[in-house]
């Protein structure tokens, strides 16, 4: 499995770092020093940086207000000097730095090779190896490839970077590090316009605008020349996967962003069904107000499907379990990623939190009316008939009342979230301590509904769209070896509320280990000690009780007289007529006759409480019943 997502990352880097490069190519031939020649312009011609992988060529650069020499500058820009390419930039000074082209060229992974070209370079204010402000006019990239990297193509608009540090850079393209050294800032900002990137497969990805803020890292194995290289390898076989995983995990480790603002992002495949994705604004930011990861004004048409998102944010993320699993994949390498490697991958990701979430699915086809074209030998009448009779004739009728002739319009099935949370606790051995869940106005239509368990029979009893709000808290102690579920609630307009609240034992880690013999084994290890579940009438059971009147021919009170009979003797019945059987039947028959609120709480006995495979195999109800203390209500 290859990602050419990743190494059209990879590219932009590449080429952000050629900007980079532009300007250390660029100041190099500046290199101040002391008891220089009086400040001059000097102008060399076809300079030559290589950066590891990466080769930077300078047809024409000048340094203006510079006290170097043009011999001075010549021997800091020799491709083979001595002395570190960060040492020598170290040196340089100069009033300002141009080129009318820099073209920056680098080779790998494999067979690709990726080049770009800025236009009209201009490095102003360089002082001790610093460009105060770096600009370009214009950029223009292009990748070639195989099979595996296709190639792409693209432009960028104007480009604009401050206090670039150029020795900081040449440090962390060229030297390697444990990751753990300081951090080299290499922007201070960064900003880019009108970014047009083309695959050879029909991708196209527009940016309108591109700002960042502090941005930086720390030397890693291999220098990040290496590192972008591995880290686009994919996980094919196990010896890309090592190399991918601890590429990814050093990427993690040991970048550092201050903030990152795009705008007008746009993303289309024209290979397959049409796709159209479209973003107004990605940002992420360390500090302030926007801390965290956000996407605001997200649509995404995918065929005859819509989607749109008004806001999504990601908040509270601690990347050391992620890091953690990618270095164990790294000394796992014959290990093949899963689900249980994809959850440990996400226990660190933090909150997330959406608002109007939209989803149109394709329309429900219409029902043909009387005349439609349903037999062989009709199609094959109006198959003789020329196109344009034909076309004429499958024009819409006007519309007219009662006319069965005039077509149904197709309905939009629309599903509306107007809010939704997830936020996963601490991780405590590989999983989270405590999960989040709540959606807000989850609209779904009736039709979507048909066959889903309890749900699907709602519109028999008069519903139209349905309405639903939901929350879902649970924790789970390692040392206790619990799992609580603190309130589970659902609840729908005009339907009701169902509050749910648990707690199990004898759980432990293996629950998320991702390995069926050892969830198999809860089976016999957990238990359940008490159970808490609360319902709340809002029309539902007005609607069924009238609906089940109508089909059995009754009066509603007649049939709920039977049901509340049912309740009272019957349920008892059925669950073994002992003390707590008779307290559920009672409530539940004052429930039937009011239908308000009925309350059940049930508590096991033993403090171990009764064990899953004992519930599984209990011959009757009321084996399970004599061990619980149940106390039951209702209104």
């Amino acid at each position: 499995m290859t990602f050419p997502a990743a190494r059209r990352l990879r590219s932009a880097l590449a080429a952000c770092a050629a900007a980079l490069a532009v300007g250390l190519v660029v100041p190099q031939p500046g290199v101040a020093q002391e008891g220089a020649a009086a400040v001059q312009d000097v102008t060399l011609t076809d300079v030559m940086l290589p950066f590891g992988a990466t080769v930077v060529k300078v047809p024409k650069l000048t340094a203006s207000g510079t006290r170097l020499s043009k011999d001075d500058l010549a021997a800091i820009l020799k491709p083979d000097g001595p002395e570190p390419w960060a040492t020598r930039l170290a040196r340089l000074d100069a009033a300002s730095l141009t080129a009318p082209v820099v073209d920056s060229e680098h080779a790998g992974p494999g067979d690709l090779r990726q080049s770009a070209t800025y236009r009209d370079v201009v490095a102003k204010d360089v002082r001790a190896g610093k460009i105060g402000e770096l600009t370009a006019s214009g950029v223009t990239l292009s990748s070639k490839g195989t099979k595996a990297a296709p190639g792409a193509a693209g432009t960028y608009g104007a480009f604009r970077a401050t206090d670039v540090d150029l020795a900081a850079f040449g440090r962390l393209a060229t030297e390697a590090g444990d990751g753990k050294g300081p951090v080299l800032r290499v922007y201070g900002s960064l900003q880019l316009s009108d970014i047009a990137i083309s695959s050879e497969k029909g991708t196209t990805v527009k940016v309108t605008r591109l700002e960042g803020r502090d941005l930086g890292a720390r030397q890693v194995p291999g220098g990040w020349n290496g590192t972008l290289d591995a880290l686009s390898g994919g996980f094919d076989d196990p010896a890309t996967q090592r190399r991918s995983a601890s590429a990814a995990a050093d990427v993690l480790s040991a970048q550092t962003v201050g903030s990152i603002d795009i705008r007008g992002v746009s993303i289309s495949d024209s290979t397959a069904e049409p796709l159209l994705a479209e973003i107004e604004r990605l940002f992420y930011a360390s500090t302030g107000p926007d801390a965290g990861v956000g996407i605001e004004g997200f649509s995404l048409a995918n065929g005859a499907t819509r989607t749109r998102l008004g806001r999504l944010t990601l908040t509270g993320t601690s990347l050391g379990p992620v890091i953690a699993e990618l270095r164990r994949l790294a000394e796992k390498p014959d290990t093949t990623p899963g689900a249980d490697e994809a959850r440990r991958l996400a226990t660190g990701l933090g909150t997330f939190t959406l608002t109007d979430l939209t989803v149109d699915l394709p329309p429900e086809t219409p029902v043909q009316k009387r005349g439609a074209l349903d037999t062989p030998r009709e199609k094959m009448a109006q198959g003789a008939k020329p196109a344009r009779a034909r076309m004429a004739e499958a024009r819409a009728p006007d519309a007219k009342a009662g006319d069965p002739l005039v077509p149904i319009p197709a309905k939009v099935n629309r599903v509306v979230l107007r809010r939704g949370v997830f936020g996963p606790g601490p991780v405590v051995e590989g999983a989270p301590a405590s999960t989040r869940l709540t959606l807000t106005g989850l609209d779904v239509p009736a039709s979507l509904a048909a066959g889903l368990p309890l749900v699907g029979a709602l519109p028999a009893y008069g519903y139209g769209d349905l309405s639903f709000d939901m929350s879902a808290d649970a924790a789970w102690d390692d040392a206790a070896r619990t799992v609580a579920l603190r309130d589970v609630t659902l609840s729908g307009k005009d339907i009701g509320t169902v509050k749910l609240a648990a707690l199990f034992g004898g759980i432990g880690p293996e629950l998320f280990s991702g390995s069926v013999p050892a969830q198999t084994m809860l089976l016999f290890s957990g238990n359940a000690r008490t159970l808490d579940l609360t319902v709340e009438n809002s029309g539902l059971f007005e609607r069924f009780l009238a609906a089940q009147a109508k089909e059995l021919s009754l009066k509603p009170d007649e049939l709920r007289k039977e049901y509340v009979t049912a309740s009272v003797l019957g349920v008892p019945v059925i669950l073994g007529n002992g003390p707590a059987a008779k307290n559920i039947g009672a409530a539940m028959g004052q429930f039937v006759m009011n239908p308000g609120k009925l309350t059940i709480r049930a508590k096991a006995k033993e403090p171990t409480g009764i064990g899953f495979v004992e519930l599984g195999t209990a011959p009757s109800p009321a084996a399970v019943l004599d061990r619980l203390d149940v106390d039951a209500k209702a209104n």
